[in-house]
């Protein structure tokens, strides 16, 4: 009985050509978390210059991030049918011609719908990027490597948004909105040279469109009647038929996908464990983050009087952090695995989130705050890697796209319905309360941000459990393995034989 093995893949060469093509790539992430940082700076500065309220000034935020996770799915099909580095170039140059035209708003509307336009151009460039990196590079140390690298661009662009964002705002919030357009150009005019062609997959056949309407309309339901009961209350005919609403075309879409013979997720890919724990854990650590930001920034400004400059000062450590550490990540992987990279970094998130919940009126930023934000850099550093490389393991070529569009998908998602719901806490304790009193409004919420990141660390035990079953079963195999060989050496040396 001969064992048969398949052969490792080769290992790449990390010429000019591919380190290019890679840094390209990453440029996509690097706006995205440049875009994010400087636009937190700036609310504040938003709010009192457009008169925009608490409850309407976080679909600043939210109206990108549900053009960006509403339509992800759609954009990582698209990638697949169409070729990526098509979808790539194209959804870059609309990111770059409506950020410029976002700067140009007048009144909240219009900056609103321009925020969603942007996040949708987000949705075709985020999984054709990641898709672009994963059939690159073959799964194992060089898909860690590139990942690693993929994840310290998005650092970095986090971080150089925080000093940008706010060094502009102080000049004047709408250079916050304008300054990602022209990077995405240059980005773009890189990209056309070395961005290799990919081939459509002329196997997949078409679109779901039905699909793509009712998920989109499922979450923009769902975020919609989180942000209204405030006002409406949450036992409201409005509130109630807002949920069913979400409810229905949720389950709607799912009876779409097992129907259609083009499904935008092919919902068997869901079984594999580490993909789904990947989604699931992101989903708690970007819409807390996105939840904690926007009450940190808000806290700082407001509260405690400092300038968008110093305020993006005190959440710099956090992103430093991510860059310095993120590129070790896939050695770290390769030593220890990614279910116990996430479970660490869950830990260190639960930990800093509870820490915050100390602020005072007159909080001292080295021992209150500092603590949090570095312990969620770290966090980051360790779990956000290793979440990209679960979400694509294992995961055939022609459904990279299909995987990181779900993984990002889950991000945006979850920092939607997290920062709703925050608001919505927020909002129902801050009635009737003077500014200067918001800090009664804003634990709550800070509360309810550390009950997701315990739900996140609950998800990375879980992974932990997995992968002990696993090595467990392992085990077995090779003990029944040896087991075999041995009974087969014996028989060969008996005489009988």
């Amino acid at each position: 009985m001969t064992q048969t093995t398949q052969p490792s893949p080769t290992r790449l060469t990390w010429d000019a050509r591919l380190w290019g093509a890679l840094l390209v790539v990453c440029g996509v992430i690097f706006l995205d978390g440049l875009d994010v940082s400087m636009v937190g700076m700036s609310l504040p500065a938003i709010g009192s210059d457009l008169g925009v309220p608490l409850s309407s000034l976080q679909w600043v935020v939210t109206g990108y991030v549900l053009g960006y996770g509403g339509l992800l799915l759609l954009g990582g099909r698209t990638a697949d049918l169409l070729g990526r580095r098509r979808v790539f170039l194209i959804a870059l140059g609309v990111f770059a011609v409506v950020s410029m035209l976002s700067s140009l708003a007048t009144n909240p509307e219009l900056l609103i719908a321009a925020r969603f336009v942007k996040g949708v151009a987000a949705a075709f460039t985020a999984p054709a990027a990641l898709s672009i990196i994963t059939t690159t590079f073959h799964e194992g140390p060089d898909r860690n490597r590139a990942l690693s690298i993929f994840t310290t661009c998005a650092a970095s662009g986090f971080s150089m948004g925080l000093i940008l964002g706010g060094l502009l705002t102080e000049v004047g919030w709408r250079w916050t909105f304008l300054m990602p357009g022209p990077v995405a150009l240059i980005v773009l005019l890189f990209a056309v040279k070395l961005i290799p062609n990919s081939p459509r997959d002329k196997t997949a056949g078409g679109y779901d469109v039905p699909g793509a309407v009712t998920v989109t309309g499922g979450m923009l339901t769902l975020v919609y009647a989180v942000v209204g009961a405030e006002h409406a209350g949450w036992g409201s005919v409005q509130t109630i038929g807002l949920f069913v609403a979400a409810a229905a075309l949720l389950t709607g879409f799912v009876v779409i996908e097992r129907r259609s013979k083009h499904p935008l997720v092919r919902l068997g890919i869901l079984r594999l464990g580490n993909l789904l724990r990947a989604n699931l854990a992101i989903m708690t650590v970007f819409g807390a983050y996105v939840s904690f930001q926007f009450i940190g920034t808000l806290y700082l400004q407001n509260l405690l009087g400092w300038s968008s400059f110093e305020t993006a000062l005190g959440f710099l450590p956090a992103g430093l952090l991510v860059a310095f550490l993120s590129p070790n990540a896939g050695k770290l992987a390769d030593r220890i695995g990614t279910e116990r990279m996430v479970a660490t970094g869950m830990v260190l998130f639960v930990i800093g989130y509870a820490l915050f919940l100390r602020i005072g009126t007159q909080s001292d930023y080295v021992a209150t705050v500092l603590p949090t934000i570095v312990l969620i850099g770290l966090g980051f550093a360790i779990t956000f890697p290793a979440l990209n490389m679960q979400a694509t393991n294992g995961v055939a070529d022609n459904e990279q796209g299909l995987a990181s569009g779900l993984f990002n998908t889950s991000s945006q998602v979850g920092g939607a319905i997290v920062l709703a719901i925050t608001t919505a806490v927020i909002g129902s304790q801050s009635q009737g309360v003077a500014p200067s009193g918001m800090l009664s409004a804003y634990k709550p919420a800070l509360v309810v941000i550390s009950g997701i990141t315990v739900l996140g660390l609950v998800i990375g035990l879980a992974g932990l459990r997995g992968l002990r079953e696993r090595r467990a079963a392992e085990a077995r195999e090779a003990a029944e393995l040896d087991a075999v060989q041995k009974e087969l050496a014996e028989e060969e040396m008996s005489p009988a034989a």
